[in-house]
């Protein structure tokens, strides 16, 4: 559909159904797809701006998006003996230093993680090459202004970007692009943000002072001057917050009777309760790392913390690896060298299993103790780098106490 078709659909309805000939309004559905804002079931308008003034989304948010940004990411270099992190090459700097003189790595991966998490098209960073080819600095685009196209001859994607009053054309391989497969999280559970928006702002009118009148006070007067005159005289006895339990008299024949909330208000905290539940699901977040700590006990919460890294974390993490190699990396590069993110900070949940996760590996010959000690953020220590076992291995023959007698005074005195 072109267009100016679709923009002849926004503007008014079609002439094929005589019944029903008015212009539409901005309230129409095809009018909120243009802006933007996709309808629900409530009718409200969730966009990146409105679904992050929810605090579960907020909290999954940035959730997500800092963990992404504050996990280091390095690049590696396969060789005979396994692999190592490949230091001298530029694109190290750029995944795992900083992206730009002003920007961080951690940062631009925050930012780009929080866009895809709000944006249907993902987040973007347009890579600056030098005059070597090399990629020099990654500066992040709006996505409101990046559009992914495909190639017709060739079926390769390409990425048109706004720039003032023209687009400017970009190959895949200049455009740092990060997504979720499904679009972002935020438009697959808009009707569940919008029924959480919806509660609160019930929330809001439920405990204002229009929402529900306090008490009813009934009374035989017929005429309006009395049922005014005894509404003045209760609010100028009772409508100061200082006269607050006092008790109250009334003229003959009022009576007065106390409202409450209903079954259904009782209820309203589990229902709010229940969106957070259903926000977490779509984000893939355990609802205890939203603060939702009605089921969580000591044991499920450090598991869950482990399925964090596992089902919500990793396939962002795969999908920044990848964003990288395609950018930084050649295809010949590609075949030697791969980024990686290290994750061990977030498997270690307290200092005493870390200390037990040590030591395994030391006697197991995994790590040197100079290796340990980087882990811990140590200086080495000389002798440090050998693979022995400190438990079962030692250097020079037991001392003799000083008690012992010699075999051959042994042998006398038997």
């Amino acid at each position: 559909m072109s267009f100016s078709k679709f923009l002849s659909d926004v503007l008014k309805k079609s002439e094929v159904e005589q019944t029903d000939s008015r212009l539409s309004t901005l309230t129409d559905p095809l009018a909120s797809l243009l802006f933007g804002a996709q309808p629900t079931y409530s009718n409200i308008s969730v966009t990146p701006k409105t679904a992050m003034q929810v605090p579960a989304v907020a909290s999954a948010v940035t959730l997500i998006s800092d963990a992404v940004g504050t996990l280091p990411v390095k690049l590696y270099v396969r060789n005979g003996k396994g692999k190592e992190a490949d230091t001298a090459h530029p694109a190290f700097t750029l995944a795992h230093d900083e992206a730009t003189d002003w920007t961080s790595a951690a940062e631009l991966r925050t930012q780009l993680t929080r866009d895809a998490l709000l944006h249907d098209n993902g987040g973007f960073a347009l890579a600056v090459r030098g005059g070597s080819g090399n990629v020099v600095e990654l500066h992040r685009l709006d996505p409101a202004t990046v559009e992914l196209k495909t190639d017709e001859t060739t079926r390769e994607p390409f990425y048109l970007v706004r720039e003032g009053r023209k687009n400017v054309r970009h190959e895949y391989w200049d455009i740092l692009h990060v997504r979720h497969d499904d679009g972002a999280p935020i438009n697959l559970a808009r009707n569940a943000i919008a029924l959480a928006i919806d509660l609160e702002r019930h929330a809001a009118k439920l405990f204002s002072n229009g929402a529900r009148p306090s008490g009813i006070l009934s009374t035989d007067a017929k005429t309006p001057a009395g049922l005014k005159n005894i509404a003045e005289m209760w609010n100028a006895t009772f409508g100061d917050p200082s006269n607050t339990g006092k008790p109250a008299i009334l003229p003959e024949g009022t009576n007065y009777q106390q409202t409450g909330l209903s079954s259904v208000d009782a209820q309203f905290e589990q229902m709010r309760r229940f969106q957070t539940e259903e926000i977490a699901r779509t984000f893939r977040v355990p609802p205890t790392m939203l603060f939702d700590l009605t089921r969580g006990t000591w044991s499920n919460t450090e598991e869950m913390g482990h399925q964090f890294l596992t089902y919500t974390l990793r396939p962002w993490l795969k999908a920044w690896e990848w964003a990288y190699a395609r950018v930084l990396l050649t295809p010949e590069e590609r075949r030697t060298r791969f980024f990686e993110f290290i994750t061990d900070d977030l498997l270690t949940v307290s200092f005493a299993q870390r200390a037990a996760s040590y030591g395994q590996y030391r006697s197991m010959g995994v790590l040197t103790a100079n290796e340990v000690r980087a882990g811990l953020n140590l200086p080495p220590l000389l002798g440090g780098d050998e693979l022995q076992n400190p438990y079962t291995t030692t250097s020079a023959s037991p001392a003799q106490a000083s008690n012992d007698n010699p075999t051959k005074t042994e042998k006398d005195a038997a």
